[in-house]
């Protein structure tokens, strides 16, 4: 399907017969027994939606449910019973941990106690999210000793990279003994003791820092543990990078194609995406790679000692083909290429002292030749070392006797460095390989670090071209769902974005509130338009004071930190002592002072950016106006949107109108659902940016959002 072709929209073929009588029973048992159940006709049509999808192979549909339609219900009832009829395993996905958390902790047991179906359901996270149980014992018994290593950063090794804190080995030894003592399982994100982000990267290991099979701890490892758990459940709850990056994977084994390592193969799965608006982005973060020349070379150089412990310990002469002196040899080249590669960019591109952050991007994505040239040598010799690496950690894995602990250093010490080096040669890839013949082009910048340093990067500008070859032509079967898929039911935008398959179904549905009797949208005549900086902070500040309820729960939401505080500090500090603002302390102690306030009649108004502007849920009084104080565009000057941008404009589209608006139009839709909850909220959303009004594209974008009654100007 090509990116200007809308999916379609016709009926899929029909659900077999038994699993129609099965659904339907599962349905009518759900209405049964599930307290507070609603009959929502909405819910009705996305269970049959998802039915038509799940029934056939490779079966692909997107509906938009609005909030209160009850789509998590609303796929687990079709998606488990045609999961255990194919033999498949349901994967839902969802781009936030909150989603995760209420899936496996109320939805899913609520549902299945409901129902009567049973079904094995587990919880699927990266292994960082788990102890590792060599790491934490060496920790602590290695105590306030700071040990030395092999220079990859904190989870280098399991020795202390630097002092510990007072009390940290105390902390860690508590965990271990709740480990020790079946008290805690390993999941880091349940740990009995706290531990901070720091620490957590000490505890925790990456794939080339595991010592797998000759690991003391294998049969205790939390994460193998949790693993195990994946080939016999039936539902399994991940997040959009952990499905993504199992998606990226090589499965083995030639023409085996990708995925079904991390989770079960994608054939195997019904996958199911809530909060899909996120895919997209997600998708493209996979695609990207980013390297700073001088610390790879540094890392690189110190790489030697290893290098030759390496030989010693598996008393082999040619390792990968290489003799000690040729691998030498590849590790000066790749030093001296990355120190070229920064000299010669240093010297054509000499950033402004006045620039906030100072960015280089390729136009179209084209680099200079040089520059590409010497890209494609760092790629082919970051290919060499990542094949001399994985034969080296296998090589010393293969010669080290049981508690052989430097040797087990080693191995994992060469494992991160390859997986580093592997990172490197993404960079690199991306850098030198020719963008295919009408396709976007990647997009390619570089912009200095904090200390100074050049920073090279790297990243698809669409998610589609991965998409259509990792996830549509491999599932078992896809449901795209959230409350904002569509832009007033057209899902043209989406299917360009996602590559949509051209026999996917969609289905935009309607809310099942009466929208227009329970809110109001607002769009007030204001003096200033939001790129008349000042102005508009003083329009926004003015407003702020005198038309909203400071007695009440307030939502106001910004698009930058600067206006945001610009804001705060031009309010009368009997209002601003009212406002809690992100980032002055945690989401969970704002949400929860800030219902405190409330319930205690106080008053109490939310100030954030995008992140407050989906997800929060805010029923009743805790929400009876949401501000959106400009509309939502992306940074125009982000190097993958202005690559992507720039493409299309070459080819005579308009990329405002295009990506632009969608994308606002969305996240538009997204803070006004943070209004109505329920049948019994009511409120207003005010939108205090008066292009709504003024520009051509303000129509579209209204005419997009949520039937409520209007007062416009």
């Amino acid at each position: 399907m090509s990116d200007e072709t809308p999916p379609s929209t016709e009926a899929a073929p029909a659900v077999r017969a038994e699993d129609q009588d099965a659904i339907r029973a599962a349905y009518a048992r759900l209405r049964e027994h599930l307290p507070g159940y609603r009959v929502r006709a909405s819910q009705g049509r996305m269970i049959a939606a998802v039915a038509r999808a799940f029934s056939r192979p490779g079966g692909v549909a997107a509906v938009e449910a609005p909030t209160g339609t009850g789509k998590s219900m609303a796929y687990l009832i079709p998606g488990l019973v045609l999961a255990q009829a194919r033999r498949k395993h349901l994967v839902v996905a969802t781009a936030t941990v909150a989603l995760q958390q209420q899936l496996v902790e109320r939805d899913l047991p609520q549902f299945l106690a409901a129902t009567g179906l049973e079904a094995s359901v587990t919880l699927a996270k990266g292994r960082q999210r788990y102890a590792c149980l060599r790491n934490l014992h060496e920790l602590v018994r290695g105590g306030d000793e700071v040990q030395g290593g092999l220079d990859l950063g904190a989870a280098a090794t399991a020795a202390w990279p630097r002092r510990p804190l007072p009390g940290e080995v105390e902390d860690l030894g508590e965990l271990f003994h709740a480990f020790d003592t079946r008290r805690w399982d390993g999941d880091l994100d349940a740990a009995p003791v706290p531990l901070q982000d720091d620490t957590r990267g000490l505890v925790t290991t990456t794939a080339g820092g595991c010592s797998k099979r000759r690991c003391p701890w294998v049969r205790d490892c939390p994460f193998l543990r949790a693993r195990d758990q994946l080939r016999d459940a039936r539902v399994i709850v991940a997040n959009h990078d952990l499905v993504l990056s199992d998606l990226m994977l090589p499965a083995g084994g030639e023409g085996a194609g990708t995925g079904g390592v991390l989770l079960p193969a994608p054939q195997d799965c019904l996958y199911v995406f809530d909060e899909a608006h996120h895919l997209a982005a997600k998708a493209i973060d996979r695609g990207s790679a980013s390297v700073l020349p001088a610390d790879a070379a540094r890392r690189l150089d110190r790489l030697r000692p290893q290098a030759a412990m390496a030989y010693a310990a598996s008393d082999r002469d040619r390792i990968a083909r290489l003799e000690v002196d040729a691998l030498d040899g590849l590790l000066a080249q790749a030093v001296d290429a990355l120190q070229d590669i920064e000299r010669a960019i240093g010297q054509a591109w000499r950033p402004e002292p006045d620039e906030d952050q100072p960015r280089w991007r390729a136009p179209m994505g084209g680099l200079p030749e040089d520059w590409r040239q010497r890209a494609v040598e760092l790629r082919e010799t970051t290919a060499a070392l990542s094949r001399w690496l994985a034969a080296a950690g296998k090589a010393v894995a293969d010669a080290a006797e049981p508690g052989d602990e430097p040797l087990e250093r080693l191995v994992r010490d060469l494992g991160l460095a390859g997986e580093r080096v592997e990172r490197q040669h993404q960079l690199w890839w991306l850098w030198s390989t020719d963008d295919a013949q009408g396709q976007p082009p990647t997009a390619r910048w570089v912009d200095l670090a904090r200390d100074g340093s050049l920073v090279c990067h790297a990243s698809a500008v669409a998610a589609s071209g991965l998409l259509r070859q990792v996830l549509w032509p491999q599932a078992g079967g896809v449901l795209l769902t959230s409350a904002t898929l569509a832009n007033g039911g057209d899902f043209r935008a989406l299917a360009a974005q996602v590559g949509l398959p051209a026999d996917a179904e969609t289905l935009s549905l309607p809310s099942p509130f009466d929208l227009p009797r329970q809110a109001l949208l607002e769009v007030p005549a204001l003096p200033a338009l939001p790129d008349a900086f000042e102005a508009h902070v003083e329009a926004v500040a003015g407003w702020l004071e005198a038309g909203l309820d400071w007695a009440a729960g307030n939502l106001v939401l910004f698009t930058s930190w600067r206006k945001m505080k610009a804001v705060l500090e031009r309010l009368p500090a009997q209002h601003a002592g009212s406002v809690l603002a992100q980032g002055s302390a945690s989401k969970p102690d704002l949400l929860r002072a800030h219902r405190e306030a409330v319930e205690a009649g106080r008053g109490s108004t939310l100030f954030g950016l995008a992140s407050f502007g989906e997800g929060l849920d805010l029923p009743g009084a805790l929400c009876e106006t949401v501000v959106v104080t400009q509309l939502p565009f992306a940074v125009p000057d982000d190097p993958v949107g202005a690559t992507l941008a720039e493409w299309l404009e070459s080819r005579g589209r308009n990329a405002f109108v295009e990506v632009a608006v969608p994308q606002a139009t969305r996240t538009l839709v997204q803070y006004c659902g943070r209004l109505i909850r329920s049948e019994t909220d009511r409120g207003r959303v005010v939108i205090l940016d008066g292009r709504l009004l003024q520009r051509r594209y303000g129509r579209g974008m209204l005419d997009s959002l949520p039937p409520f009654g209007r007062r416009l100007g």
